[in-house]
């Protein structure tokens, strides 16, 4: 794992991406603190995601999209955060 200054990091910021998509872990500071933590993306395409989708085909019950919608609720994630009062 690398560790950059914020000062760093800015200056070469391309080069730092490249780094980063090639594997790279960079911890970021600024006076010393660590305050970013650049790690490369999990990588996912489609195919991955119907691939998931077969092999779950048929084992949700009836109720499971009502059980996700009451879970939701229960938490507030249908809530608009951007939303003012």
């Amino acid at each position: 794992m690398k560790v950059l200054t914020a000062s760093e990091a800015s200056r070469r910021f391309s080069a730092v991406l490249d780094e980063v998509e090639e594997g790279e872990t960079i911890v970021v500071t600024r006076g010393g603190r660590r305050v970013a933590l650049l790690s490369p993306a999990p990588r996912a395409n489609g195919a991955e995601l119907a691939a998931l989708a077969r092999r779950w085909a048929g084992r949700l019950d009836e109720g499971f999209a009502g059980d996700v919608a009451g879970a939701r609720a229960g938490v507030g994630l249908d809530e608009d955060p951007w939303a003012t009062a």
